[in-house]
């Protein structure tokens, strides 16, 4: 059972008066289109948070927006001294309503911290608004890659380290808890005006926190030396011939490697996708790829494609992950989605397809062993739960993009935020 923790109570005019004072007006906006559209994120890939949370429902009372990261202390401790609360928010590609205002206050909009301040041999440093795409162009430009980077790599680097977990590059290097965060500098909201850095392990409880242990002012992020990648499309006639070829790939050093059925395949943003057929997709270092395509066809499958650049493997990555859901619910099909990990996936597909209404697999090369959007007809919320449950029960590990909690390294977290947020300001709601 999920016990809500209170939330603050909303602003009163006079409140939000003090806090754009303390603040300075040149850094706020209140737009009432901009502050319904900044409230909300990409939570309405779930029909049941586009029930719990459309736009307009919970919204802000004013979006303030730092110019440069060393104006976040400043910010913070207005909030403190008025108590407004202060969500965070980044390019707002979250799926799971992290951005969501559930206390009013103010959003604090980070695009504008952008910068890309250093590149070293190992590692970047950025302020939290850089977005991804040019941050890996900023790293490439240097001879090196990140460690990785998410589906939609249009994401803030803050964005991803505080609410995302995996992408590109997880097969080789885990989550962002794997040593992909080398150092966070994080500004509390206590009244102190003040940062504080986090190494190593200590920036753990900063990590996929949604900001109620802090404000991200900058992140060093672990790279590495630059690879020559190949986007490679492979087909198969079947789920298990797919599902061989795909763990099959893992042998080749892989930096993504993923596999969709063929109702996903249909919508996929790609010519060199098989529509008829089970789509299986890697990006892979060019000195494995003749090898791998020699396995693909040594187990039944085919080579639809293979693709050399940036744009090519870019546009692989962004068919990874939730992505095939989204394409699939824009044609106007009403699914959800479940995140899902486990041998069943490989050993027991018609188990799962059992359990849940027209299921569809979308895999994925994980750390160790394989991942999925296990995706599947929409009725309720009710049957949501049911089916985490059911799969649940037969072993398959279950992460729910149907509600809006920290649900990782609870313990830590808990521990720290009284810490850096006394009076609960900092994206209330979102810990339970």
């Amino acid at each position: 059972m999920i016990t809500k923790a209170p939330l603050p109570a909303t602003p009163t005019a006079l409140q939000i008066a003090d806090f754009v004072r303390s603040v300075g007006p040149e850094l706020v906006r209140t737009d009432a289109a901009e502050l319904i559209k900044l409230s909300s994120d990409w939570s309405r890939m779930s029909p049941v948070l586009q029930e719990k949370l459309p736009p307009g429902r919970y919204t802000a009372q004013l979006v303030v927006a730092p110019e440069s990261a060393e104006d976040v202390p400043r910010i913070l401790t207005a909030a403190y001294e008025t108590g407004v609360p202060i969500t965070p928010r980044g390019a707002g590609t979250g799926n799971y309503g992290q951005a969501t205002p559930f206390a009013g206050g103010a959003v604090l909009d980070l695009r504008r911290c952008n910068r890309v301040l250093e590149v070293g041999d190992g590692f970047v440093r950025v302020e939290p608004g850089a977005k991804l795409t040019d941050v890996d162009a900023a790293v490439r430009a240097a001879g090196q890659d990140l460690w990785m980077f998410p589906s939609t790599k249009g994401s803030t680097a803050g964005g991803f380290v505080g609410g995302g977990s995996a992408g590109t590059g997880t097969i080789e290097h885990g989550t962002t808890y794997d040593g992909y965060v080398r150092s966070l500098t994080v500004a509390p909201c206590d009244g102190s005006s003040s940062t504080f850095t986090a190494d190593g392990v200590e920036a753990l409880p900063y990590v996929h926190a949604y900001g109620v242990t802090g404000i991200l002012t900058s992140l060093t992020l672990a790279t590495e030396p630059a690879r020559d990648w190949r986007a490679v499309y492979l087909a198969a006639d079947d789920y298990t011939t797919g599902t061989t070829i795909l763990r099959g790939l893992r042998a080749f050093g892989p930096r993504l490697a993923s596999m969709d059925e063929v109702p996903l395949v249909a919508h996929l943003p790609s010519s060199y996708v098989d529509r008829d057929r089970i789509s299986v997709r890697a990006i892979l270092p060019a000195d494995t790829v003749t090898e791998a395509c020699d396995l693909a066809y040594d187990l039944g499958g085919t080579v639809s494609a293979v693709v050399e650049g940036v744009e090519a493997t870019d546009l692989l990555s962004g068919m990874s992950y939730n992505h095939p859901v989204y394409f699939l619910q824009q044609s106007g099909y009403r699914c959800f989605h479940l995140e899902s990990a486990g041998d069943p996936l490989w050993q027991a597909p018609d188990a799962i397809r059992s359990l849940l209404p027209h299921v569809l697999f979308h895999l994925e090369l994980g750390h160790r062993g394989v991942q999925a959007m296990i995706v599947a007809d929409y009725v309720d919320e009710e049957q949501v739960l049911a089916g985490i449950e059911g799969l649940e029960a037969m072993g398959v590990a279950v992460h729910s993009p149907h509600q809006w909690y920290v649900d990782r390294q609870l313990p830590v977290i808990r521990a720290v935020a009284p810490r850096v947020d006394p009076r609960g300001l900092l994206n209330p709601g979102k810990l339970a």
